[in-house]
This record gives C-alpha cells, sequence and structure tokens, in this order.
C-alpha cells in the first residue's frame, strides 16, 4: 500500500452490521486505489481488584480480537485484492478511534454500520446521531451504511 494514499477506518466487532460496513469500505477502497484500516478495541476489565482474573480475561480478549482481525481482513482482501491494516488498541472505544483519526492523518473517512435490529443502530451510530464526537479533534466524514444492504446493493453504489 503506498503510503500517500487515503485510508478508510473500520472499527471491527462481530456483529452482522460490522461484515457490511467493512464490505462496502473495502469496494470503496478498492474503487477509489485507497487504504483500509481495521480497528479493534479491547475495552478495559472493571476487575483490577482481582488481577489474575483481569489478566486472563484481557489476554483471552486479545486473543479473540486478533482472531477476529484476521478473519475480517480476510474478507476484505478477497475483495481488494490487498491486506487492510490491522490495528489493536485497549482503551475505550471512542478513545480508541479518536486517538488512531488523531495519529493516523491518511485516515480519512469512517465507516460505520448501522444495526437493524429493534434495539437501536449501535453505539457508535448512536453517539454521531446525538452529536458527540467520534474523531476527536481531526474532523472526519463518517459513512454509515444500513446493516441490511445487500451485497448486491452495494456493488451497485461503489
Amino acid at each position: 500500500m503506498s503510503e500517500h494514499r487515503r485510508k478508510f477506518l473500520v472499527v471491527a466487532d462481530q456483529s452482522e452490521e460490522c461484515r457490511t460496513a467493512l464490505y462496502f469500505a473495502a469496494k470503496r477502497a478498492q474503487a477509489t486505489d485507497c487504504g483500509l484500516t481495521l480497528l479493534a478495541v479491547i475495552e478495559p476489565s472493571n476487575f483490577d481488584h482481582w488481577i489474575g482474573v483481569s489478566e486472563t480475561m484481557r489476554r483471552e480478549a486479545e486473543e479473540e480480537a486478533t482472531e477476529l482481525l484476521d478473519m475480517l481482513a480476510e474478507d476484505a482482501e478477497a475483495v481488494m485484492g490487498e491486506r487492510p491494516e490491522l490495528i489493536l488498541r485497549e482503551d475505550e472505544l471512542r478513545n480508541a478511534m479518536a486517538d488512531l483519526i488523531e495519529e493516523d492523518s491518511k485516515i480519512s473517512i469512517l465507516v460505520l454500520g448501522a444495526a437493524e435490529s429493534g434495539e437501536g443502530p449501535g453505539p457508535l451510530v448512536t453517539a454521531l446521531a446525538r452529536g458527540r464526537g467520534l474523531t476527536g479533534t481531526r474532523p472526519i466524514p463518517v459513512t454509515v451504511v444500513p446493516g441490511g444492504l445487500s451485497r448486491d446493493a452495494i456493488d451497485d453504489l461503489t
């Protein structure tokens, strides 16, 4: 990947809407000769008073996040023809995302998937809708992809 190319950022999780957002971002990255960055975040545990339990939980969460990143990277690579950049951070999700956007000036678009279930669109989309900044002090465009969008529909859009 060229050092000077813009990058799309997708936050990795186990949700179906993440996969939809990833497919959209991979198609857009391919069509516009951009890169793609996948961010997985391990949120700090609340078991600090039980250090052994906390460390075990952190290690398991790191293994799961690494497996998830690898799986999603394979999906993106199948679309783009190149492996995306993979980043794993331990922090609160919004802080990790904002810090990464601040640190990497090549990240130019955040792509989020909106859940279609009755439980709401998801925490990041909800925060965005409520006017809470997601990108720190460096504002970038945010694309919200409906979770129920089919691959055929995404192909038509991209």
